[in-house]
């Protein structure tokens, strides 16, 4: 049996663990948040000091001395593969404009499109397309849907004005996706139809009838040859 270490030997053990402990403490706590003017200590250094590339920064490795690189020649990114030409340009295989959308005119577009007339259309042409919108409140002369000449554009030509602009107004290429165009031009389509069919229902307004007294008034022609 072995005996137990004396009593001096076992004070001086606890007293010696109380002084590590104690020193541990303020060591712990200071290990990540106490100023020092020396380096600080990785542990593992490799994910401070690693080679990395970082966008529009020089390179020396690469031939161009660019570290961003260029896509591979052919490469089409996800949903860049536009074969279907009359949707993303509004012309058709012969490069003339399309006469109609090349999407379904159903209730989801028609909604659709009256949103996006709302945000990029409705301030310089109105809610009814008139073209009196802010523009034309400031003096500018703002194009009218319901104008003949625009209404007997083809719908592919519309895309294309709102793709790439015409007179005062610009394009809208990159804010209003391909689809939207095409909704927008739906919704159009329909403000012209109801101002067409109202047109259609007005009452014809009756001729005045000719006055009696401005007609017995007016001197009776005379004869060739009366002075």
């Amino acid at each position: 049996m072995i005996a137990p270490p004396p009593l001096k030997l076992r004070r001086a053990s606890r007293v010696l663990g109380v002084i590590v402990l104690t020193s541990a403490i303020p060591l712990a706590g200071c290990a990540r948040g106490c100023t020092s003017s020396r380096p600080p200590i990785h542990l593992n250094p490799s994910m401070d000091n690693q080679p990395k590339v970082l966008p529009q920064t020089a390179s020396t490795f690469f031939y161009d001395g660019s570290s961003m690189r260029q896509p591979v020649p052919g490469t089409v990114p996800i949903g860049g593969l536009k074969e279907d030409s009359a949707f993303f340009t509004g012309k058709g295989a012969d490069g003339q404009f399309v006469a109609t959308i090349p999407v379904t005119a159903d209730e989801a577009l028609l909604e659709r499109g009256r949103q996006r007339y709302g945000i990029y259309c409705q301030p310089c042409h109105d809610a009814r397309g008139d073209g009196t919108g802010i523009l034309y409140q400031q003096g500018t002369p703002t194009a009218t849907f319901h104008d003949p000449k625009i209404a007997n554009y083809p719908d592919g030509q519309i895309f294309d004005v709102i793709t790439n602009g015409q007179g005062l107004m610009a394009g809208y290429r990159w804010p209003i996706p391909p689809a939207d165009r095409w909704a927008i031009i739906a919704h159009v389509r329909e403000l012209q139809r109801e101002r067409q069919a109202r047109v259609a229902t007005a009452p014809t307004p009756a001729a005045a009838p000719a006055s009696v007294e401005a007609t017995a008034d007016k001197p009776a022609d005379k004869p060739a040859g009366t002075p």
